[in-house]
């Protein structure tokens, strides 16, 4: 995906009108027209951290080289945060002169590959006539959907429906879980990693089927054949940077582990309330978004089973000094982390949310010992 710098949207906007003709029908391209799909790099931003995928239409002979892009979004619409989370975020094509495409790939440092399809002409020109007809509609936006909706699946549907068939579809990896297949996307970035793994609900714990990430396209397109031939004709790189993972002081295992050490080291009534304070606030959370998004990855999320709501009531109950309600509701969380344990044994983010796991319980098992009720001994 890509923000969106509207000079250069508007001039793109009157690069694609200034090629158009009569009725808004495109002009006929040339025999020397190619069509190919461009997959841009990984960054740092969080928007780029899964890279891009793009259109390419390029042919001399009429002077167009042109790129469309369906990962267009604009951080400056109202609510922007709140409709992102709800999932009614609208996202839109756009369009690039080429030139200026690769250039600004170029200096963030991301790579540019470029795989030219080998298709008939008559699916070239329907293709182009479809790209420039939904970009001058209200076709050309559509509500992002993180897995089923976006940039690259864009690409994917519509050059299938050009090609009257599920040509394209994902080869590899489709016995692997979609959280397995996002996991390795956020080297560096460890909260990043933690907190899509905890937001993430069972729909990502599904086998990765469908090609929802720019290197799933590239990688899948490379095995495609299309009428007995392969579908990608010549692949080459436009520009090349290796990936550069960016380094923390705190954004990093350590400091997780360090804030979670002190957590169980400190052995503090105060310190074991601002933890299961965090943990119910952040449950909380959980279960609203899950209900108010349209973002079917967010809902089902079984991992409010460590992040239960219901810890505030434990809290509650602690703060009143109610020790009996205390003790039971943190033997209750203890038979909770127990299931969620065992859950998780063989999800990916297992590993990550270890530290957790034994941190609650050593916290959990605390409480439960200060209020359990002590039973008189009589001689």
């Amino acid at each position: 995906m890509k923000k969106v710098n509207f000079k250069k949207t508007l001039l793109s906007l009157l690069l694609l009108l200034s090629f158009s003709i009569g009725f808004g029908q495109s002009i006929p391209l040339s025999n020397d027209a190619k069509i190919s799909v461009i997959t841009c790099g990984l960054g740092n931003e969080t928007y780029s951290y899964f890279g891009h995928t793009a259109i390419r239409v390029a042919d001399p002979a009429n002077n167009v080289d042109v790129v469309y892009n369906y990962g267009a979004f604009d951080f400056r619409t109202p609510n922007f945060v709140a409709k992102f989370t709800k999932g009614d975020l609208q996202y839109f094509v756009i369009t690039h002169s080429f030139p200026e495409f690769v250039d600004e790939y170029n200096t963030e440092k991301r790579s540019v590959f470029e795989q030219e399809l080998l298709i008939p002409q008559d699916v070239k020109q329907r293709l182009f006539d479809k790209l420039n007809a939904t970009l001058l509609s209200e076709d050309r936006y559509y509500t992002y959907k993180f897995i089923d909706k976006n940039c690259t699946s864009m690409v994917v549907d519509v050059i299938n429906s050009v090609l009257n068939e599920n040509v394209i579809v994902k080869k590899g990896d489709t016995d692997i879980t979609y959280r397995s297949i996002l996991f390795p996307y956020f080297d560096g970035h460890f909260y990043e990693k933690l907190g899509t793994s905890i937001i993430f609900g069972t729909k990502v714990d599904q086998l990765g089927t469908k090609i929802f990430l720019p290197f799933e396209l590239k990688s899948s397109l490379d095995k495609t054949t299309y009428q007995n031939h392969a579908l990608v004709s010549k692949s080459q790189t436009i520009i090349s940077f290796d990936k550069e993972t960016p380094t923390s002081w705190w954004n990093n295992i350590y400091s997780y582990l360090i804030i979670l050490a002190f957590v169980v080291l400190a052995h503090n009534k105060i310190v074991d309330k601002i933890y299961l304070l965090i943990l119910s606030l952040m449950g909380i959370f959980f279960v609203s978004v899950g209900f108010y998004s349209f973002h079917h990855e967010l809902s089902m999320n079984y991992n409010i089973l460590l992040f239960s709501p219901l810890l505030l009531v434990l809290i509650f109950f602690s703060i009143a000094k109610n020790k009996r309600w205390t003790y039971r509701f943190a033997v209750l969380h203890l038979l909770f982390l127990i299931i969620y344990g065992i859950f998780m044994i063989n999800k990916a983010h297992f590993f990550i949310v270890l530290p957790m796991i034994i941190t609650s319980g050593f916290v959990l098992v605390r409480v439960a010992i200060r209020n359990k009720k002590r039973i008189p001994i009589i001689i």
